[in-house]
């Protein structure tokens, strides 16, 4: 019998963020799962001392939150500061029968899980700790080509080569200063000069009014789409029919599902960074999966990373294993 047929029950536990739930739903549906969501919120003192406050979880969600109680489900998948307590009051109350995987550098010992699992750039190595290349996604060719197909009327009246830009903006770590994003729009217009050359755009609510503003006002053409963000999300599509993608460099999550294309990958400097961020950045470069965009485009290629399913299989693997010992 396969380890996917024998989980029967899967849920997904973070503090409700797109990017670290995307992660664990990545995994899920590698898996063949259909998981429950849990978004769960924490009252004092856990929501402040998270995830070193290590007692009393049970006592610890806030009103509001997703309720956290048997029966147990077969699998957990978590990401998140707000999730750790949370994981690791379920594969305690379990009895270790819920095989509990951490999502990200959790700031404490792995043996408190199953698995966990962290991109290259974060500094936890164990036994039981899986090192991805980059951030786990949601993207898989077979959404990429329903996408393709879904949206191809849409974006039809673009030349190619299409050029996705998937803007960011400011967060903990970087600044989208005004003159990163004047030299951003200065860079895609002189992209947009020529004839043969469509432009996707897409910005996020990080990327500022007076930002948003200034690359609305500035990349207006026809070979230019910038999405008003109504209707429905183009995203998926504007990925699957881009020949080439520039991302903002603050977001590693839309880096990591941009290379699950296989297309040139170019990374749009912004203000700030950490040094953890730093070194994700330089691995991609030096490996040739990502270039510094400078207002140039060029074609190379790379194998794109298949992250989420090694680490699907992994859990299928250890699963196996974890349940035969217990046996």
């Amino acid at each position: 019998m396969s380890t996917e047929s024998t989980i029967k029950s899967c849920w997904v536990i973070t503090e409700g963020i797109a990017g670290t739930e995307n992660q664990c739903l990545g995994v899920a549906e590698a898996l063949g799962v259909e998981p429950v969501i849990k978004r769960v919120k924490l009252r004092t003192p856990w929501k402040q001392l998270s995830p070193w406050l290590n007692w009393g979880h049970d006592r610890a969600l806030s009103p509001g939150s997703d309720p956290i109680a048997a029966p147990w489900p077969d699998l957990v998948l978590a990401s998140g500061r707000k999730s750790i307590g949370v994981a690791r009051h379920i594969r305690h109350a379990s009895g270790g029968k819920t095989y509990v995987v951490q999502i990200q550098d959790p700031k404490v010992n792995p043996a408190h899980f199953d698995l966990v699992v962290v991109p290259h750039h974060d500094p936890m190595r164990g036994d039981n700790v899986m090192v991805t290349l980059a951030g786990l996604h949601r993207i898989t060719p077979e959404k990429l080509a329903a996408a393709r197909e879904k949206f191809e009327k849409r974006f039809a009246h673009l030349p190619h080569p299409r050029v996705a830009v998937l803007i960011g903006g400011t967060s903990r770590a970087h600044n989208m200063t005004h003159e990163n994003t004047k030299t951003l729009a200065i860079q895609l217009l002189h992209l947009a000069e020529n004839p043969n050359t469509g432009l996707m755009i897409t910005a996020s609510r990080r990327t500022g009014v007076e930002n948003s503003k200034m690359l609305r006002e500035m990349l207006v053409g026809p070979g230019i789409d910038f999405w008003d963000g109504t209707g429905e999300n183009p995203y998926f599509g504007i990925l699957a029919l881009a020949d080439y993608i520039i991302v903002t460099q603050d977001s590693i999550s839309m880096i990591s599902e941009a290379l699950a294309t296989g297309k040139p990958v170019y990374v749009a400097s912004l203000e700030g960074g950490t040094a953890r961020q730093g070194i994700f950045h330089k691995s991609l470069a030096e490996q040739g999966y990502t270039r510094p965009f400078t207002g140039l485009l060029e074609k190379w290629s790379y194998t794109p990373p298949d992250d989420t399913q090694k680490v699907a299989a992994e859990i299928r693997d250890r699963m196996k294993k974890h349940r035969a010992a217990a046996k």
